[in-house]
């Protein structure tokens, strides 16, 4: 199993990951030393634990929020799903009437037809 060195905080720490994570696992770690530098910077220094803490929590309360505005956003996906179905069927619907239409009308142009075809008086070809 692959293992990386991270800093965070002026620590180092070796962390086991997956294979191909190690860049990942980098970048989470610098992610969240940045975090705490900034949090140094605005709180001064308050305590290593302090600041992890705050740190951690700042970041499960954004990821609270992508949650919250995820499942917001597959809530509106799945109604303009369900929309454009009923959409769907509403055309395939009036699709269906227009085509009966059209075949009702042809078939009375066609009686037409044929009844001034037959009628006295009325052509019978060339």
């Amino acid at each position: 199993m692959p293992q990386v060195t991270v800093t965070i905080a002026g620590k180092t720490y070796r962390m086991a990951c997956g294979e191909g994570e190690e860049s990942h696992l980098e970048g989470l770690a610098a992610s969240f030393d940045a975090r705490i530098g900034d949090m140094r910077k605005a709180f001064g220094e308050i305590g290593d634990m302090r600041l992890h803490v705050m740190a951690a929590l700042t970041l499960a309360d954004e990821l609270a929020e992508t949650r919250r505005r995820m499942e917001a956003m597959e809530r509106e996906t799945a109604a303009l799903r369900d929309s454009t179905q009923a959409g769907t069927a509403e055309r395939e619907g009036a699709e269906a009437r227009l085509a009966e239409t059209v075949q009702r009308t042809a078939e009375r142009i066609e009686r037409l037809a044929k009844r001034l075809g037959s009628a006295p008086g009325g052509s019978q070809g060339g």
